[in-house]
This record gives C-alpha cells, structure tokens and sequence, in this order.
C-alpha cells in the first residue's frame, strides 16, 4: 500500500473515444476523480455506419494534446504533480492505441515520470473501486461494443475468464440490427428507444446458447435471424421497426438473464465464503433500462450486490484508465517506455479462446 497520495494522468483512445483524465488515489485505497474529459467521434463515424479505424487514428492525433491540457487544467496539476502517466495500450484499433500511448510515453519520459501501460479491459474492471468501497472479489460482467465477457476479479492483474462471446459482442448486435432497420449509429440507444413501443412477441427471435451449462455467448445467429426476418418483410414500417427492436431485445435480455445465472454460479464455486458478493455490469451496453432490470433480479435472487457505474464512466473515458494506473503504480506496477501497443490483450492470461470465436470474440 502506497504511504501518500498517488495522482495519475490517464489517456484513453482504443476507439472512438479521445480521453483523458486524473485521479488521485488515497493511502486507504479511496479514489476521487479531478478531471474527465471526454470528446465522442461519434458525428464523424455515423455517416458510415460504424467505427471507421483511420478516421478514429486522426481524430485521436488532432484532438489528444488540447483534451490532455483541459484535463490537467480542470485538475489544476502541471506534469510535476503528478506520480505517474497512464495510457491504454490494448485492446483496441491499433491505430487509436498507438497515439495515446505514443504521447503518454513522451510526457514520462519528458517529466521523469514512471509510465503504466493498461489493459484496456482493466480500467472497466477497476472502475467499480474508483466509486467506493468495492472489496476482491467479485464478479464483472463487461458488455460494450466490442467486449461482451464474464471475469472474477481476484485482485489487480488478477482475472479469471468465466464466459466470453463466441463471436460478435453485444454491443456490436445492436449496432448492426439498428443497421438492419435503418436506424442510426450508435445503435443500443436507438433500439432501446424503438423497443419501448414494440411488441416483442411479434417475432420469435432464437435465445443463443440458453441452457447450457458453460458461460459462453453468442449473438452472430440472432443478428442473421433479424436480418433474415427484415429482409422478408421488405419495406418497414414504423410498427415494424418498433417490433423487431423489441423483439431483439427480449432475446438479448431472456438470453443474458440464463447466462448470468450460470456466470454467478461459476462464481460462487469459486469463491464459496463470498458472503456478499458483488456484481459489477460496465461497458455501453450497461445503460439498457430493460437489461438493467435483468441484472437487478438475478442480483437480488442470488443475494449479490449490484453496481452499475454511472453511464459516463461505463463507456470510455480516461478517468477509468487513470484509476487502473493508480492501482498498479500503488503495487509497484510499472512499465518499460519499450512497451508495444497490441490489439488484441485478453484480461485473462490463462484462458484460450474459445471455439467458434472470431476477431472480437478472440479479443475478448
């Protein structure tokens, strides 16, 4: 345990998000958040649908130096104050990655400061200890737009897989059945809004993967079920779309519900004199009303805490990756300025991937 206060500059561009932030870090562990600073892409990507890797990459060199500079000024520090630079080395568009820790490097090695590469994976999964009293372990369930995993987090640098998607993540179904229906980009806000008025026993979408006994998810075969369903219907409607979303939805929640109860049974095996154990849902896709609802009942049904952080530090941004480096710098955790940026990082060292898995469900 570190013996003063740590402060630390985080930089986050593994996509369409340029962050930065700063956070101190008490001798007891406590976390308070002096800056996060936040510019969205998403008006450049939207005309096409999704993330573009170069547009991001561009975006990221032209708008990381005046975000680092608000951050710091809205903490009132210069680079002196500072006990660290924190930057997301991977998972992510390398193109992205490689600017941000490109940049954290030149400000440690200009200012004498030690440099913290993190998984970008981590700075979810610590989140939860930046709000508040959130002891190891306890289990997370990540769900973004290219992340969709269950982990036990035993500790810092200290992952256990229990299920991970076996191809595309959530948060990219979404994305691609607002596609499918016309709707725009970035899509889980956009179907939930359509579901709200849907009738979601229209359609019968497939529950991937229900039922079984492992923790793995699947959403290729419900996002070619809703595009076999919309390419039949030809010409939508209002109703139409309405319903589909919803539809899509209730499958995406019944799914969830059975997957996250096989998750918190996993982990109670594990860790069977967890007498409070918590349940931490980060990730975009965490803000769904109608997930979120999943989550509460199968919390309160298995006698689990429930946190879902705040929807601006669910998505990216750079106080997460300060306070995943604040963690590590307290445990004597430091990088060489050598360190690559890697796309793909799986949080879990020990897990192989999974069959089936593609790019995304491989890097997660």
């Amino acid at each position: 345990m570190a013996e003063a206060p740590i402060h630390i500059l985080g930089i986050e561009t593994s996509c369409d998000e340029t962050a930065a932030g700063v956070v101190r870090r008490a001798p007891d562990g406590s976390g308070v958040i002096l800056s996060n600073v936040v510019r969205s892409q998403i008006a450049d990507h939207a005309p096409y649908g999704g993330v573009v890797p170069e547009i991001a990459a561009r975006a990221h060199v032209t708008l990381l130096d005046p975000i680092v500079r608000q951050a710091m000024a809205e903490a009132n520090f210069n680079f002196a104050h500072l006990d660290g630079i924190a930057a997301t080395a991977g998972p992510g568009l390398l193109g992205g990655v490689i600017v941000g820790l490109t940049m954290a490097k030149a400000i440690a090695l200009a200012h004498g400061k030690p440099l913290i590469a993190v998984n970008h994976l981590e700075g979810h999964a610590l989140t939860p200890r930046l709000l508040g009293p959130c002891p190891f372990p306890y289990l997370l369930l990540l769900i973004s737009g290219g992340h969709t995993q269950f982990q036990s987090v035993d500790g810092v640098g200290r992952y256990r897989r229990l299920g991970t998607t076996i191809d595309d993540a959530l948060g990219e179904a979404f994305d691609k059945v607002a596609k499918l229906v016309g709707l725009g980009f970035p899509g889980g806000p956009q179907v939930e809004l359509q579901a709200r008025r849907g009738d979601a026993r229209r359609f019968d979408f497939p529950r991937p993967l229900k039922g079984r006994k492992d923790c793995n998810l699947s959403f290729s075969g419900l996002k070619t079920a809703v595009r076999e369903t919309v390419e039949k219907l030809g010409a939508l409607s209002q109703q139409d779309v309405a319903d589909v979303c919803a539809g899509f939805e209730a499958a995406v929640a019944e799914t969830l519900s059975d997957r996250l109860d096989r998750a918190i049974a996993a982990f109670r095996d594990l860790h069977p004199d967890a007498a409070k154990p918590t349940l931490i849902v980060a990730g975009g896709v965490a803000a769904n009303a109608t997930l979120k609802q999943i989550f509460e009942r199968s919390a309160t049904e298995h006698g689990f805490q429930l946190i879902v952080p705040p929807a601006a530090l669910c998505t990216d941004n750079g106080a997460m990756i300060a306070w995943a480096g604040a963690e590590r710098l307290a445990l004597g955790l430091i990088d060489d300025l050598g360190v690559a940026a890697r796309a793909r990082w799986p949080l879990d060292r020990v897990s192989l991937p999974v069959y089936g898995s593609g790019k995304l469900g491989a890097k997660a």
